[in-house]
């Protein structure tokens, strides 16, 4: 397999999971800061690798199971730590449902996609709206210390909760597409 730019920028999100990861729990000034501006730098690349991949011709099969899996590998893991360090019952329950919903989204890509009908799923802008929302909030919320003044921590719980919204709308506009072929496979 010859890798790509596009694949490249893909495999730096995952390879810059454990970076994160390491300096959210580190014990020194600004770490969370860093883990914040890293975990932010991985999400753009998100954009790019996909822009890139579509301008430059280097659309693949491994990109396209890879990208979603970067995806979704930096938020559950960025959620749950979150969830394990400020836990109260309103972020378990948004990190529940963003969680859940990529579940569901992935099992949904994958079963249409076994079933022919993989273009009845393809990303739509609620769920890119969420995303935005989504990575912007996240990355607030690693970054915690107030910034300029401004609850930076509290700014991304809201972007989240936004985040939170759109995942159920996202969801369910992707099982209603899905559901005539849901429904004639059940049948």
């Amino acid at each position: 397999m010859k890798l790509n730019l596009a694949n490249i920028l893909t495999l730096f999100r995952i390879a810059a999971i454990p970076i994160v990861v390491v300096l959210f729990y580190a014990p020194f000034d600004n770490a969370r800061p860093v883990a914040a501006v890293l975990f932010g730098i991985a999400a753009v690349t998100d954009l790019i690798d996909g822009w890139i991949a579509r301008r430059f011709n280097q659309m693949s099969k491994f990109g396209e199971f890879l990208d979603p899996v970067a995806d979704k590998l930096m938020v559950v893991i960025v959620l749950v730590m979150l969830v394990q360090a400020h836990s109260s019952l309103w972020e378990d329950i948004i990190a529940m449902i963003i969680i859940g919903r990529e579940i569901t989204v992935s099992a949904l890509r994958e079963w249409m996609a076994s079933i022919g009908e993989h273009s009845t799923v393809k990303v739509q802008f609620s769920g890119k709206l969420k995303t935005t929302f989504q990575m912007f909030g996240i990355a607030f919320m690693v970054w915690q210390q107030p910034l300029f003044g401004i609850d930076i921590y509290r700014l991304g719980y809201y972007l989240l909760i936004a985040a939170a919204i759109l995942t159920i709308y996202s969801m369910f506009a992707y099982l209603k597409a899905a559901w005539p072929s849901m429904k004639d496979s059940a049948g």
